[in-house]
């Protein structure tokens, strides 16, 4: 710890990935800002925007090598605020307000399932298999209870009439974070090769399916994925008994 502050005091941090991590703490205290005045649309937009922000920061520092200690700390306490913090504070003030102790409960779940699931991953990153996460990740957890906000207010739902729902699905984030159900990284998957040509016309039509609702096809994306979890994990477990039988 020593030798890396050290480091730190006589080189510096790197500048490039460090600025879209800024970026993307930045957009979730803009989240809560905006939960804060009543603009809940222009909130989970933040957050999605953090999100993009939060992957390009460590590609950018693979890309020109410039991965550091202090980069991966800083953007652990980055995806607390954003993608822990955040979406919460922003749900329990679109919907959980009226609810008391319920909703407080229900959004700090959500906040502590994913304090803890960083602190998980930081100590288990050396160990961990790379093709797989343990827990859903914390901005596809933020992304459900942000998806769900902005479709919701897309087409002019009650709130009244969600509230338990979204309580439902605050705490269900919170402690799908913490569970041991585990969810392909996609590291596995290589850009740099060729792909057939109908593969490149699936993905732009995917685009422009995103591009014309984005509010539903992220929400319904995001939430498939979290329920992929328990789905894989189910799946591998039943493949080791089928091998320990045979």
């Amino acid at each position: 710890m020593n030798a890396e502050k050290n480091l730190i005091s006589r080189r510096g941090i790197y500048l490039l990935p460090n600025l879209f991590t800024t970026g993307a703490l930045f957009s979730g205290f803009y989240a809560i800002t905006s939960a804060m005045d009543g603009r809940y649309e222009t909130a989970a937009i933040a957050i999605f925007v953090a999100m993009i922000l939060d992957g390009l920061d460590g590609r950018v520092a693979r890309l020109t090598n410039t991965q550091s200690e202090f980069g991966a700390q800083y953007d652990s306490l980055s995806d607390m605020v954003a993608f822990g913090v955040a979406p919460a504070l922003v749900m329990y003030l679109w919907a959980f307000y009226s609810l008391g102790r319920l909703g407080l409960f229900a959004a700090f779940v959500h906040t502590a399932g994913a304090a803890l699931r960083l602190a998980r991953f930081n100590t288990q990153i050396e160990t961990a298999d790379k093709r797989y996460f343990q827990g859903l990740p914390s901005p596809a957890a933020a992304a459900i209870l942000a998806g769900f906000i902005w479709i919701s207010i897309e087409h002019g739902y009650d709130v009244s009439m969600l509230k338990y729902l979204a309580v439902i699905l605050t705490i269900s984030t919170g402690l799908l974070m913490v569970s041991n159900f585990r969810y392909s990284s996609f590291k596995q998957i290589d850009f740099k090769r060729r792909v057939p040509f109908f593969v490149s016309i699936a993905i732009m039509l995917g685009i422009a399916f995103i591009m014309a609702q984005p509010q539903t096809m992220l929400f319904l994306l995001f939430l498939g994925y979290a329920i992929s979890g328990p789905i894989i994990t189910l799946v591998g477990r039943k493949r080791k008994l089928q091998g320990r039988k045979g």
